[in-house]
């Protein structure tokens, strides 16, 4: 008699949230300025202030979390739309960080800036963005 064991491992992620710099000039913003910031359709803050976006790796959990909760798609789907607009001359990428700790260290370092972090790591230096449905 053999005994198969089958163990599935989960991976948690914990809460993800929008993180600024503290110099963006919005507190929270609607899903549609979400997907516009992260789409790199929108290029600059009400104040003129650039829009600089920070993202993690494609697959990264905390992206993945990110992409299917807050952004309501696929990562694969907002990657085809980077790919379209870089590939067409329309758009450019969002800059690709190693870690969540590079994303926090970018974020309040980086005037403009916004990302996503785990709601733990989310201190004095960055500020979350409430995000809102009209």
């Amino acid at each position: 008699m053999s005994l198969c064991l089958v163990v599935t491992v989960f991976q948690s992620v914990a809460a993800v949230e929008i993180a600024a710099n503290p110099d963006v000039p919005m507190k929270q913003l609607t899903r549609n300025e979400l997907q516009a910031i992260f789409t790199m359709r929108l290029r600059a803050w009400p104040n003129g202030l650039p829009v600089r976006v920070f993202v993690l790796p494609d697959n990264a959990p905390l992206h993945s979390e990110f992409v299917k909760e807050k952004l309501s798609i696929f990562p694969y789907v907002l990657r085809n739309y980077w790919d379209r607009m870089v590939f067409s001359g329309t758009g450019q990428f969002p800059i690709e960080l190693s870690s969540v700790a590079e994303m926090r260290d970018r974020l309040a370092d980086t005037p403009g800036s916004v990302g996503y972090l785990p709601a733990e790591l989310i201190d004095q230096r960055v500020r979350a963005l409430k995000v809102i449905n009209p």
